[in-house]
C-alpha cells in the first residue's frame, strides 16, 4: 500500500476534513508540475552540479491564492528563476481561479436558463454575488465567436443543403414573432453540420437568397441538391444562387398540407395511398401509384390530387442513390434540430434582444456540430461513389 492510499484510508476512518485533504493534494500536484516546468527550462535538477555557472538558477517562489470548484487553494507556491525567463503554463498570468464557474454559467445559459435564474443559483451554491448583468457579460464572449463563425470558410462541396426556419418571440419595441433561418449541409464525405443561421423579422424568399449567397462567399461552390418546404419563391431563389443544383420539395410538408384538406374519415386511407407513391422503389412505380391515387381520389379531392400531379420538384429524390432517398425527400433532419432550439427558447416568454437570441442559438449550434462531426451518415457513405460521379458530371 503506497503512502497516498494509506493516508487516504486513515482520513476516511477519522474526522479529518476530506475537502481539505483533496485541496492539499491538488496544491502539491500543481506545485510539483510547476517545479518540473522550471527544471525543463533550466535543463538541470535542483542542487545538481550541472547548474554551476549555467547562467540561470532557481530563485525561490512567490505565492498566489487560487480558487477551484473544490475550494480555495491558499498560498500556492509558484517558482521563479533569477533571469525572469520562466513563465509557468499551468495557471494563466494574473488569473485567480480556473474557468469552471464561467463554463458552468455558459452551459446553463445554453440550456435555456435566464440570466437572473443563473445568478440566483450561483448565489445559493457558491455564495458569489453575480448579478444578471454579470452573467450576461460572461456569456457575451460568444458574440465575437458568433461573428467569426458566420464568416468562417466552408467546404467547397455539399451533397445536400437543407433549409428551414422557425418562429420565435423576440422583444424589440414590442414582443413580436421573428424567424430564425437555418441551413444544414451534408458534405461530400457524409458529415452534417449547421452551416449558418440568421435572425430576421419574417421568413421570405428574399432573405433566404441573401443567406445562400453568404454561403458562396464562404467557399460553397458545388451543391447537388437543396431540400426545402413550399415557401413561395424559395425554389427560384435557391436556383439563382446554385443554378446547377437540383431542388427537392419536402414530401412530409406536402403530406401534412394535403391532409388538412381531406375529411377525417378519409385520412387513414388517403395516407396509405400516398405512401404507396412516395415510398415506391422506383420513379416509374411511383407514377403508377400516383395514377391510381388520381383515379381513386381525383373526383373527391381534385385540388389535393392535382397539386401532387403538377408538382415540379416532388420526386427529385428518385434521381439519387436509394440509400439516401428517405433522408433527402424531407426536411426532417433540420426540423429535429429546430425543435431542440424551440425547446430552449420556449423556456422564456420572449428573448430580451437579438443578441441574447443569437448567443443562445450559437451555443446550441456549436454543441450539435461538435456531436455530428464524428458521425458519418451511413447512407451517404454507401452512396459516396455515385455522388462523386454526379459532382463530376455537373461541375467538371
Amino acid at each position: 500500500m503506497n503512502n497516498d492510499t494509506k493516508d487516504l484510508k486513515e482520513i476516511l476512518y477519522s474526522n479529518f476534513n476530506l475537502e481539505e485533504y483533496l485541496l492539499s493534494m491538488m496544491k502539491n500536484m500543481m506545485e510539483s508540475l510547476m517545479k518540473a516546468e522550471l527544471t525543463e527550462l533550466l535543463k538541470y535538477e535542483k542542487y545538481s552540479y550541472e547548474g554551476h555557472h549555467s547562467g540561470n538558477s532557481r530563485n525561490g517562489f512567490y505565492t498566489r491564492d487560487y480558487e477551484t470548484k473544490y475550494g480555495k487553494i491558499n498560498d500556492l507556491k509558484i517558482p521563479r528563476d533569477r533571469n525572469g525567463e520562466f513563465e509557468q503554463q499551468l495557471i494563466p498570468p494574473y488569473q485567480r481561479r480556473d474557468c469552471w464557474l464561467e463554463d458552468m454559467i455558459i452551459n446553463m445559459y445554453a440550456k435555456g436558463m435566464a440570466t437572473r435564474e443563473i445568478a440566483a443559483l450561483i448565489e445559493r451554491l457558491y455564495g458569489n454575488s453575480y448579478s444578471a448583468g454579470t452573467i450576461s457579460n460572461i456569456t457575451d464572449v460568444a458574440l465575437e465567436e458568433v461573428k467569426k463563425w458566420h464568416e468562417s470558410p466552408l467546404s467547397r462541396r455539399y451533397s445536400v443543403l437543407f433549409i428551414d426556419a422557425l418562429s420565435i418571440k423576440l422583444r424589440r419595441d414590442t414582443v413580436s414573432n421573428d424567424s430564425v433561418y437555418f441551413i444544414m449541409g451534408i458534405n461530400e464525405e457524409g458529415y452534417r453540420e449547421i452551416l449558418d443561421f440568421f435572425i430576421g423579422t419574417n421568413e421570405s424568399a428574399y432573405v433566404w437568397e441573401e443567406q445562400l449567397r453568404s454561403l458562396k462567399k464562404r467557399g460553397v461552390v458545388e451543391v447537388l441538391l437543396g431540400v426545402m418546404d413550399g415557401l413561395s419563391g424559395i425554389e427560384e431563389a435557391f436556383g439563382r444562387v446554385f443554378p446547377k443544383a437540383d431542388i427537392q420539395s419536402c414530401v412530409v410538408h406536402k403530406v401534412r398540407n394535403s391532409i388538412k384538406n381531406v375529411r377525417k374519415k378519409d385520412i387513414s386511407a388517403f395516407i396509405t395511398d400516398l405512401k404507396a407513391v412516395y415510398e415506391s422503389p422506383r420513379l416509374d412505380v411511383a407514377k403508377m401509384a400516383l395514377d391510381d391515387l388520381a383515379i381513386k381520389w381525383g373526383k373527391i379531392y381534385p385540388r389535393v390530387v392535382d397539386s401532387w400531379l403538377k408538382s415540379d420538384h416532388l420526386f427529385t429524390y428518385f434521381n439519387y442513390p436509394e440509400s439516401i432517398r428517405k433522408a433527402i425527400y424531407t426536411t426532417n433532419w433540420i426540423e429535429r434540430f429546430n425543435k431542440e432550439v424551440r425547446r430552449i427558447t420556449k423556456t422564456k416568454d420572449s428573448l430580451p434582444n437579438e443578441e441574447a437570441c443569437e448567443k443562445l442559438i450559437y451555443f446550441k449550434v456549436t454543441a450539435y456540430n461538435s456531436t455530428w462531426a464524428s458521425k458519418k451518415l451511413r447512407g451517404f457513405l454507401t452512396a459516396y461513389d455515385d455522388l462523386q460521379e454526379m459532382f463530376q458530371q455537373r461541375y467538371s
